[in-house]
């Protein structure tokens, strides 16, 4: 299809989408109430595959499990076999000249759509699905699935139009210099995680909305609040093919996908072990594909808070717990190590914090008193306990917390663990859970080495301040988040130059987890990831193949250069 350009458009000013509270006998608290009855009672919907645009049932059935209440499930879906991921793949091929040939302002007005019926139309019941599916409360739901999904969809559209605008800043006498953002010559495979439908929504987005096609497999535990967004992108005038809807086995329909000729890149998000095992496979197949495929991809991290002796106790303790727990710590970004300088916690951290913590209800998503919700399943329930055990065997403190109930959905209590080993495996080792270690070591001055003494919690004298964060820096492979708690903007300052590499997002007095799009720019380095920033317009040039283009407009009248002439 072609039309004519017959104006440079802007697109309409964007900001944040306002969150709502859902306050005791507020509008928006019946409404979300009354959907999530109603969606119960409508329990287990059927979800196909999507491909072409049209519901594709093989009959290879999978469930979606409640994590509240296990012995229901949310949905049961189709898993995609062999000939609906070639479907799927050749389809998506067929798709993409004319969508990427669609000019600029259609494609953003679908995502702008997109926005609107994920921010209106469909919010209560985008946040119900995630409620029952994923087990998040009210307002973990609100700030991901309405809130954050909405905000991916607008500032996309603004920060592609400033991809756009970059243009070359000179031309010389009589040329004109230009760039072209090229989708990548193939399909992007996107492989969205379970703890955010936004993520969900913004892996095939991005790379969509800068003209490609894309593959999409959600994550089994998201399956049904991932298709209300295929959906959602549908009714706003994503074309059939450009997206392609296709739950199943991981394994399966990834390695099918990576295998072909022309899977041009990866947009993942997930675990550390399978993203490096995708990596070694991608790399296995380079001879196979047209083009070198980019790999985009944010995985674990091992998340810490360091509060030195110069932090607001108050603040520090009230933005760990938050950091620790909510949604039950399954955020890439939570907090799983505690650094307090001795004064601070033996000065009313220690106290205030296991009394705070001690405040905190678990329990089902339906009563919104609960701040913590269900572990999304049976693997991590399990995981997580054993975790706990581990610790325990070492030689840890469980200070609060440490059980788990599974007799009706997977809840586990919000654990904090006293170790005095810094290298134990809470200490190291990514848990996904409700689980915070704090250290009980003391730096002492040998001869020869820093050696760690019993004490209360991690101790630090001015001097050793430095060398808890050469600790904190040493203990991990991951870099994804991390906060600072202080007063002092010296010790802010020596703490974010020792700690340059150990996150990809910093916080000052602030919980290490909550980035916001078009705020924070999110990401980690080292394990945890590409660090492509999403939420900015870095992660779109991952998507694209630029292209510049010299305009002549004055033909030569000899071959020769004036230094040829005698």
């Amino acid at each position: 299809m072609t039309t004519p350009q017959l104006a440079s458009f802007k697109v309409p000013v964007v900001d944040n989408e306002p969150m709502w509270n859902y306050a005791v006998a507020s509008p928006e608290r019946s409404n979300l109430e009354a959907t999530l009855r109603q969606m119960e009672q409508e329990v287990p919907f059927e979800v196909p595959c999507i491909v072409n645009g049209k519901e594709i049932k093989t009959g290879r059935m999978a469930n979606q499990v409640m994590p509240s209440d296990h012995a229901k499930h949310l949905c049961t879906y189709h898993e995609a076999d062999t000939a609906t991921v070639a479907n799927a793949i050749d389809g998506a091929l067929a798709a993409k000249a004319e969508w990427e040939a669609l000019p600029w302002n259609d494609r953003a007005a679908i995502f702008l759509r997109a926005a609107e019926l994920v921010s209106g139309k469909y919010r209560y019941k985008l946040m119900a699905a995630t409620m029952l599916g994923q087990g998040k409360n009210a307002w973990q739901a609100e700030i991901d699935a309405a809130a954050e999904l909405s905000d991916f969809f607008r500032f996309g559209v603004k920060f592609v139009e400033d991809l756009y605008a970059q243009q070359p800043a000179k031309n010389t006498q009589g040329s004109w210099n230009r760039v072209e953002y090229r989708a990548l010559e193939g399909f992007v495979l996107a492989v969205s995680p379970f703890n955010f439908t936004a993520i969900g929504g913004n892996l095939p987005g991005v790379p969509a909305l800068v003209g490609n096609v894309v593959v999409w497999k959600p994550s089994p535990a998201a399956t049904y609040s991932n298709y209300l967004v295929y959906q959602i992108l549908a009714e706003a005038g994503v074309p059939p093919g450009v997206i392609q809807f296709v739950p199943g086995p991981p394994p399966e329909v990834v390695a099918q996908a990576i295998g072909h000729p022309n899977f041009a890149a990866l947009h993942f998000t997930g675990s550390t072990f399978v993203f490096k095992k995708l990596w070694k496979d991608i790399a296995a197949n380079l001879d196979k594909y047209k083009s070198y495929p980019r790999i985009v991809g944010e995985t674990g991290g091992k998340n810490f808070h360091i509060i030195h002796r110069s932090a607001e106790i108050r603040n520090a303790v009230l933005q760990s717990i938050r950091g620790g727990f909510e949604y039950q710590g399954q955020k890439c970004s939570a907090l799983s190590r505690l650094y307090v300088s001795c004064s601070i916690w033996n000065g009313g951290f220690k106290d205030q914090l296991l009394a705070e913590i001690a405040k905190i209800k678990v329990g089902t998503i339906q009563d919104f008193t609960h701040f913590m919700g269900p572990v999304i399943g049976r693997p991590a329930y399990d995981r997580i306990l054993s975790y706990i055990e581990k610790a325990k065997a070492a030689g840890g403190e469980v200070l609060i917390g440490g059980t788990g109930d599974d007799s009706k959905g997977f809840f586990i209590q919000p654990t904090v663990i006293l170790t005095k080993d810094p290298q134990s495996v809470t200490m190291t080792e990514e848990i996904f859970g409700p689980v915070v270690t704090v250290g009980t070591m003391r730096f002492e001055l040998s001869r020869t080495r820093w050696k760690y003494t019993v004490t209360q919690v991690y101790v630090y004298d001015d001097a050793d301040f430095e060398k808890t964060l050469e600790l904190i820096d040493n203990t991990s492979g991951y870099a994804l988040t991390g906060s600072i708690f202080a007063s002092d903007r010296k010790a802010l300052l020596i703490a974010t130059n020792k700690l340059r590499n150990a996150a990809g997002n910093v916080y000052y007095n602030e919980k290490c987890t909550g980035a916001v799009v078009g705020q924070q720019p999110f990401g980690g380095a080292r394990a945890s990831g590409t660090n492509d920033k999403a939420g900015s317009i870095s992660i779109f040039y991952r998507f694209v193949s630029a292209r510049s283009i010299k305009e002549n407009f004055v033909g030569l009248e000899d071959f020769q250069y004036p230094s040829n002439i005698i």
